[in-house]
């Protein structure tokens, strides 16, 4: 049955109150009109229950706005959300066009910092954010009681004489739930075998992120990038007030999965909401993203928390090649992700939450 309203209802009665299931909640697809992101086709996903975000659909069907009851979850970069036909992948440029949001993929033959190897030139995270989705479906079916909607799409990465990938995404929510799902499947449609770089640069920002806000994660290990991340070891679970000249801290977690092969890591402010807190969390399948990557970012105006599940690290498809850990497509093959996001906004969820996670 779908819960709305503090009520469970079965279709008959729901239906029965409204003259389409649209005035509830479902899949709106626009178009932005003014700026740098005029004519970026977007959809709207309002879930019914407080839960509401958008999908970049010009964007890699990445996610950028996301809010809890009005309540902001997604970090939104400075520049806003761009066309993608500003994109320069040259070096770090395009960190210009780089909106934040809740979900902004790195991929797909490449992510981490610039770098050049035997398959040639890649700038920073790579292009699949910043590459257009086509084949786009938008859907809803009743399961029972249960009202379920999605959008989806396809994103390519290819070039003549070079590689030929596809991914195929889904982003499906239901009436009545403050989560949804993103599914993805990956294919070489190449004749010769391809990197996979995959990096869901998931990005927390205020008010959810603020003074005493904490990540809840359950770590079998905790490595920092670099020296300037070791200086925050002590506190890399702890985010502070904005701070002036603020050196991004990159930490390396490996989490620990549940006995179905899952991982959930989650970002919790326990003042927000009267009192009872707010959390969002982030569950995805470890045995094709097994890294963890945490962006802590305390400056002013860029201030965000990445829960980034990942499979490889941030520094650059030759450095993952020297390690021996760069993932390869061979021809014909497919590999699918899941992950699922969501929001909780009483307290004893979030507390059950927090211990669900260890």
């Amino acid at each position: 049955m779908t819960k709305l309203f503090g009520k469970l209802w079965t279709k008959e009665d729901l239906l029965s109150h409204v003259g389409d299931v649209s005035a509830l909640g479902g899949v709106r697809l626009a178009e932005l009109s003014d700026g740098p992101g005029r004519g970026v086709r977007v959809a709207d996903i309002r879930t019914g229950a407080g839960l509401r975000c958008t999908v970049l659909i010009d964007r890699g069907l990445d996610i950028g706005y996301a809010a809890f009851n009005e309540t902001p979850i997604a970090f939104q970069a400075s520049c806003g959300i761009r066309s993608p036909y500003f994109f320069d992948q040259e070096g770090y440029e395009s960190q210009r066009n780089f909106h934040g949001g809740l979900l902004s993929l790195c991929g797909l033959s490449a992510a981490g910092h610039p770098s050049e190897d035997a398959f040639g030139k890649h700038g920073l995270h790579g292009r699949v954010s910043n590459t257009p989705a086509q084949s786009i479906s938008v859907g809803d079916r009743w399961d029972g009681d249960e009202y379920e909607f999605w959008i989806g799409g396809q994103v390519r990465e290819s070039w003549v004489f070079g590689f030929n990938l596809r991914m195929t995404r889904k982003i499906i929510a239901r009436l009545g739930e403050n989560r949804l799902r993103v599914e993805d499947t990956f294919e070489n449609l190449g004749c010769e075998p391809a990197p996979l770089m995959l990096l869901y640069h998931c990005n927390f920002g205020f008010p959810l992120v603020a003074e005493g806000s904490t990540l809840i994660v359950d770590d079998v290990s905790l490595k920092p990038r670099d020296p300037e991340a070791e200086k925050g070891m002590a506190t890399y679970d702890q985010f502070e007030r904005p701070q002036p000249g603020y050196a991004e801290q990159v930490f390396y977690h490996k989490v620990r999965a549940d006995d179905d092969g899952y991982a959930t890591a989650a970002v919790v402010n326990r003042r927000l909401n009267a009192g009872e807190g707010l959390a969002a969390y982030i569950r995805w399948r470890l045995a094709e993203l097994p890294e963890m990557i945490e962006w802590k970012q305390m400056g002013v105006v860029d201030y965000a928390a990445g829960v980034e599940p990942s499979n490889c690290y941030p520094e650059g498809r030759a450095r993952e090649a020297e390690r021996g850990t760069l993932r390869i497509l061979t021809p014909g093959e497919v590999m699918h992700t899941e992950l699922e996001f969501g929001t909780l906004a009483r307290s004893d969820e979030i507390e059950a939450l927090v211990r669900q996670i260890g």
